[in-house]
């Protein structure tokens, strides 16, 4: 990679990554020499790691807007986890044109010795006299909760202004005596956090934590910690945003994007990620499993005799009769029409072998009111030692297909 041999050169880590697999596109020698083998979403999502967004591609609209986009990623140093600001930009030349460069926020040598780096020099007492006064009405007037900490007094909360009393239900006399910890799930572990974000330059987005209230419930927050200089001390003023709402309505679309709508079974998407992952970890411990294709016997006749309405309650009928026959480790989707696909994991193909045929007879004996019997065909098949994904679903496909041409309700194995 040529064009980017000159990174290389760079005494701070520098990280060029697909935003939409999150894998490591380059990474120059002092990047590889701190990530020490981890992987970018292992450094992402490490203890003290803090991002503004879960996804790499949630990025791209803010990084093509020029918005400074930061996080924190975590790095084992010694045998002890060390956090490290990074800059998030978008790269716009080369070959990977479109993709995330990353940019630490201190060298590697800073890193190795004597992280975080020295404080930037104090205000002269008239600067410091303007700042108390737009810093007191920013205080009285912002609806957001606004917390003042000193980050090298352990943490301590200094103020808080009253939208912060009303959220948190501390009094602002009570929040003078805590700490960033005591409100942060973290706990102390956040400390190292907090001081690799008192580094962050001004203008980034706002970090993703979870705080505790006065009363134990748990609030989702993006805290945004910028520095300020005040009695010749250089703290932190963090203006917090409840995102709880967000986060809950955002991880229910994330779950109905992953279910069929008619059935509520996962859908064909939820699928091929289950299978990338059994893949990846059938490579890490040669652990066998089957897949089990299964199609509804002259389903086309259905829907032609009694309607469409009436096929549709036979494909969720068959859903829930399916799903009451299979052991919790197991996943099943509605891979497409009346096709549904089994993942049995941790499996070898003569169990596999003894369900579907279970399953092809329970089929067959079910009965509902105006619906008519059916029966289904299935294709299975057992995973083979290095096998690619592409090529287990077109075995499971095609043993699928022996099982129609062999007159229907039967299993053929691939």
């Amino acid at each position: 990679m040529p064009v980017y041999e000159a990174l290389n050169a760079l005494s701070t880590p520098v990280w060029i990554v697909s935003p939409l697999t999150g894998e490591a596109l380059f990474a120059n020698h002092v990047a590889q020499a701190l990530a020490d083998g981890s992987s970018v979403s292992a450094l992402r999502h490490g203890s003290l790691s803090a991002r503004p967004m879960t996804s790499l591609a949630d990025y791209t609209p803010a990084v093509l807007a020029r918005e400074q986009v930061v996080e924190i990623w975590t790095f084992q140093r010694h045998g002890l986890e060390v956090p490290l600001p990074c800059r998030l930009t978008l790269l716009s030349m080369g070959e990977h044109a479109g993709a995330i460069l990353v940019e630490a926020l201190a060298s590697g040598d800073a890193m190795l010795h004597g992280w975080p780096p020295a404080g930037a020099g104090l205000a002269s007492p008239a600067q410091d006299s303007e700042v108390r006064g737009f810093y007191e009405l920013l205080f009285r007037t912002n609806s957001a909760p606004m917390l003042l900490i000193d980050p090298q007094a352990d943490g301590r909360i200094l103020d808080a202004n009253e939208a912060a009393t009303r959220f948190y239900g501390y009094p602002r006399e009570v929040f003078a005596g805590k700490h960033t910890w005591e409100i942060n799930v973290a706990g102390r572990s956040i400390l190292p956090v907090m001081h690799a974000v008192a580094q962050l330059p001004g203008g980034h987005r706002p970090l993703n934590f979870v705080h505790r209230l006065a009363d134990g419930s748990l609030r989702n927050v993006q805290t945004y910690a910028g520095p300020i200089v005040l009695d010749g001390r250089r703290l932190m003023l963090c203006v917090i945003h409840d995102i709880t709402e967000q986060e809950q309505l955002k991880r229910e679309l994330e779950q109905a994007a992953l279910r069929d709508p008619l059935t509520g079974l996962w859908n064909r998407r939820h699928m091929m990620v289950q299978l990338e992952q059994v893949l990846l970890g059938r490579r890490a411990d040669d652990t066998a499993f089957c897949l089990i294709l299964l199609d509804v016997d002259h389903f086309k006749l259905v829907n032609d005799s009694y309607g469409h309405q009436a096929g549709d309650r036979l494909l969720v009928a068959l859903a829930q009769t399916l799903a009451s026959r299979l052991r919790e480790r197991d996943t099943l989707c509605r891979w497409g029409g009346e096709e549904f696909l089994l993942l049995l994991p941790l499996t070898q193909q003569d169990s596999a072998l003894q369900l579907a045929n279970t399953l092809r007879q329970t089929v067959a004996a079910m009965q509902h009111e105006d619906l008519p019997g059916i029966t289904i065909s299935q294709g299975l098949v057992q995973h083979q030692p290095g096998e690619s994904l592409h090529n287990l679903v077109s075995r499971v496909d095609t043993a699928l297909y022996q099982a129609k041409r062999a007159g229907r309700n039967v299993v053929v194995m691939g």
